[in-house]
């Protein structure tokens, strides 16, 4: 099984959030097809969320290291009847975070336009509780 650091898994919970079940393991449960199934599913997207039928919580748990043990990848969620695992392929498609957290996309300096003229503030006339106009003037 591979072990993954907290922050790995973590980036790798945000990634699987999106996605889609692709195996589901119904009332025969882990049979060859749906492990064949879960092999090919890895091998082409690295991280899979498979949907357990079941309502037993132990047995989710069992199935999820029956899975992790017999296809060489790293548990990474269980949430309700949802499993995420996640098997790393030749050429990676996810690159995991080394563990140093860093910000996701550098934030641009706010950089104005010299040549953009700023709008004009609008100014309120009239009396207090009366009625009020307003009227946008380019007079300061």
């Amino acid at each position: 099984m591979i072990e993954l650091t907290p922050i790995q898994r973590r980036f790798l919970r945000a990634e699987a959030h999106h996605l889609n079940p692709t195996v589901m393991i119904g009332n025969n449960g882990l049979t060859e097809a749906v492990i064949r199934e879960l092999a090919r599913s890895l091998d082409a997207h690295e991280l899979v969320k498979v949907r357990v039928l079941g309502d037993d919580r132990d047995a989710r748990e069992a199935l999820m290291q029956q899975i992790c043990s017999d296809l060489d990848c790293a548990p990474v969620q269980h949430i309700g009847k949802l499993l995420v695992v996640y098997r790393p392929g030749n050429e990676p498609k996810i690159e995991l975070p080394d563990g140093k957290i860093k910000p996701a996309k550098p934030v641009p300096a706010k950089v104005e336009n010299p040549t953009k003229k700023k709008a004009a503030k609008p100014i309120v006339t009239g009396r207090p509780g009366g009625n009020t106009k307003r009227r946008i003037s380019s007079k300061r």
